[in-house]
């Protein structure tokens, strides 16, 4: 049996020049295999602190992410991060970006069989003819495809997304959501997003993990998503369910927002 992805008692503090700061205090959640999670809240709560520890970019003050039983230590190629930023080296082809991180994960492979696997998870992405096309001659959209195709180069179990459509149009940002659960659809690894978009949230996800804001973020509610799957735009916005379940959303955010203005007068 597969162990889920699990998050217990989390807290990290920071230390800044007035003094402790506890973004993240005691959050705890667990994640089966499979399932497509979104971590949900406002600006500033802790939402990339989180998903940063569980890639393993940062430590944790107290408690921990386990993976198979195990707390984790630092990055692992069963955990791949696509940022906000696509984050690509300039100076390299979209392919050469692209088998960096397949040399990386299969290192015994031929150089030749390195750029054939690059060239496969270009071609998954479906921008296999911009290939040898540096960053800057490709679009924003079109480098974030570069960076989900070198993360799923890594063949990970767990797919880590931070914004990574944040800096997008939104026709753009809807194409590469719909880009990623085709991709989700076919091999059903487990996916966390981030995100402060209560839209894209509904759309993707089995379940929203919605945060308190910070200081000390916590979970505050988790949200059971059962719209229907495979999704499709028009069909869930046409759902009964999926605006109750938006209208609660942004209760709760709107209701600790509130919760925080209190506290900061």
């Amino acid at each position: 049996m597969i162990k889920p992805l699990e998050v217990t008692s989390l807290t990290k503090v920071f230390d800044t020049p007035t003094g402790k700061n506890t973004v993240v205090k005691d959050f705890s959640i667990s994640i089966p295999a499979g399932q497509f999670v979104s971590l949900l809240g406002h600006s500033g709560c802790g939402k990339s602190t989180v998903l940063s520890i569980m890639a393993g970019l940062q430590e944790a003050t107290f408690g921990g992410v386990c993976v198979d039983g195990r707390e984790i230590s630092g990055p692992g190629l069963e955990r791949a991060l696509v940022f906000q930023s696509p984050s690509l080296l300039p100076w390299f082809s979209a392919e050469e970006n692209v088998m960096l991180a397949v040399a990386q994960a299969r290192p015994k492979l031929s150089r030749n069989e390195q750029r054939r696997q690059a060239n496969h998870y270009l071609e998954m992405v479906g921008i296999a003819e911009y290939a040898k096309q540096l960053p800057a001659q490709l679009s924003q959209g079109t480098q974030q495809r570069v960076a989900i195709a070198r993360a799923l180069s890594l063949e990970p179990r767990f797919l880590l997304l931070d914004e990574p459509f944040g800096m997008l149009d939104s026709i753009t940002r809807f194409e590469l959501q719909d880009l990623v659960l085709d991709l989700w659809e076919k091999d059903r690894r487990t996916v966390v997003l981030v995100t402060h978009d209560v839209d894209e949230a509904l759309y993707v996800s089995d379940r929203i993990i919605l945060m308190t804001d910070g200081p000390e973020a916590q979970v505050g509610l988790e949200l059971p998503i059962h719209l229907p799957r495979p999704r499709d735009r028009r069909s869930v916005s046409s759902n009964a369910e999926y605006f109750r379940l938006r209208a609660q959303v942004i209760d709760f955010l709107e209701h600790h927002s509130k919760q925080f203005q209190e506290k900061a007068a």
